[in-house]
């Protein structure tokens, strides 16, 4: 008899904790709907990131350079990371020409892990802690089939676009934890979204960074660290070397972005603490039709907007990878012979 009681008792418990959940989710579900619509006429203030020390990867060319020089007119210290030693300080030197800011520029490959975790050291010690980590270092393999695309090339694509965020956040992740105070920045790109013909590695680690970049967000909010922010980016191709020669197919729709637009926007987003960003804001439209279309249909959607002849005009341009070396601040060297080609960002 005491044993059916207490069962009866616990089963009301459960039922009350499900009317509860239920409840919580239908409120939480109106609010979050409406802010959202409420933001397409009334965008988010800006936050003030003056002084905060920002770190972007791959910042000697591209999107990453445009990134870096957008936060610097918001009065952030900016460090720069890349594998190019001589484009880095190149780009160095011009962003401490026509910014009021601090620069750093550091040469690290950010696919090694212990590399990353010796510069990361060197940036601590003389510059601070690192408060927003922009990471947008990425790599393309191109112009191979997956099983024509050399394994090493292969490795690198992996390494460079999704392990290279493990080993940086666990390099700055615990100050800002420490702090309460941060943010998270994944630049990945459409194909996160959807896949592409001819860029299975590729689209492979972007969708790994994002669900990593996901599941991070997670547990912050688990540890009930709201004051660190996450902003997961995916834009469609922009006009840099990485991806030159692609083509689009509807250019009314997907165009090819600017990337001094895209940068903007980019940083935009990210002063606006938005946990994601599309851009064009026609994929949103786009990922809402995925959610519920059939499988077949969602291929010729892929071939309606070029997913399958996407890289056939591809000649994105090679740059050499330096030889390893012991990781340093970045000064005047001169680039070492290259070992290999890839094609970077």
């Amino acid at each position: 008899m005491h044993n059916q009681v207490i069962q009866s008792f616990e089963r009301i418990l459960h039922n009350l904790w499900f009317i509860k959940d239920i409840f919580e989710l239908i409120l939480g579900a109106v609010f979050y709907f409406f802010e959202a619509f409420v933001r397409l006429f009334i965008p988010r203030c800006k936050k003030d990131v003056e002084g905060e020390i920002v770190l972007v990867t791959g910042a000697a060319n591209g999107i990453g350079k445009l990134i870096a020089k957008e936060l610097g007119h918001y009065g952030a210290t900016l460090v720069l990371w890349d594998i190019n030693s001589e484009a880095l300080d190149k780009t160095a030197k011009e962003l401490k020409r026509v910014l009021d800011v601090r620069v750093y520029a550091y040469t690290c490959d950010c696919s090694r892990r212990s590399e990353v975790y010796k510069v990361a050291e060197l940036v601590k010690r003389e510059v601070g802690d690192v408060l927003i980590l922009v990471n947008n270092a990425g790599t393309v393999t191109g112009k191979y089939t997956f099983v024509e695309a050399p394994d090493s090339l292969v490795d690198r694509t992996l390494r460079v676009n999704v392990a290279a965020h493990f080993w940086t956040y666990k390099a700055f992740l615990p100050a800002m934890l420490q702090r309460n105070h941060g943010h998270l920045v994944c630049v990945a790109c459409h194909g996160a979204l959807f896949a592409m013909n001819g860029l299975a590695d590729y689209c492979a680690s972007k969708s790994a960074a994002v669900s990593f970049a996901e599941s991070i967000a997670l547990e912050l909010l688990v540890l009930k660290k709201e004051g660190i922010k996450t902003t997961i980016v995916c834009p469609y191709l922009i006009n840099t070397k990485m991806f030159a020669g692609c083509q689009t197919k509807r250019p009314s729709f997907l165009p090819v972005l600017d990337q001094r637009h895209a940068a903007k926007q980019i940083v935009d987003a990210i002063l606006q603490e938005k946990m994601y960003f599309l851009l064009p804001s026609s994929l949103y439209f786009l990922m809402a039709l995925k959610s519920f279309m059939p499988a077949k249909l969602g291929i010729i959607f892929v071939n309606f907007f070029g997913g399958m002849d996407l890289m056939d005009h591809f000649r994105g341009v090679p740059v050499p990878i330096i030889s390893y070396k012991k990781p340093q601040r970045q000064r005047n060297d001169s680039v070492s012979d290259p070992q290999t080609l890839i094609y970077y960002n």
